[in-house]
């Protein structure tokens, strides 16, 4: 991660704490205020527009949750679900194994 990237990711995060709206001048004022030199304004603005009308907060809190996985159905239904979950899962090895077969490799 560059220095730009790093300031503007913490000036984002102090913006966020203290309720603040994000934005590419406030971010740049806090970065100036912070002594931090060669930050493009281009960084602020891409950081700005990703943010916008995202809650950074909330954001922070759900690190790595990557959804609600699906409630587990009642009774028979439970069985027919792991059925379905273990054909899917075989499909993904075949899928797997003939990407393999062809050759291809994530460090090839």
């Amino acid at each position: 991660m560059s220095h730009a990237e790093l300031a503007s990711s913490y000036a984002a995060l102090i913006l966020a704490d203290d309720g603040i709206e994000i934005t590419s001048d406030k971010l740049q004022a806090l970065i100036k205020a912070a002594g931090v030199e060669e930050v493009e304004p281009i960084w602020t603005t891409i950081f700005a527009k990703a943010l916008e009308g995202k809650d950074v907060k909330d954001l922070l809190v759900n690190v790595g949750s990557g959804g609600a996985a699906a409630a587990p159905a009642a009774g028979g239904a439970a069985a027919g679900g792991a059925a379905e979950e273990a054909k899917e899962e075989e499909k993904e090895e075949a899928a797997e194994e003939s990407d393999e077969d062809m050759g291809f490799g994530l460090f090839d």
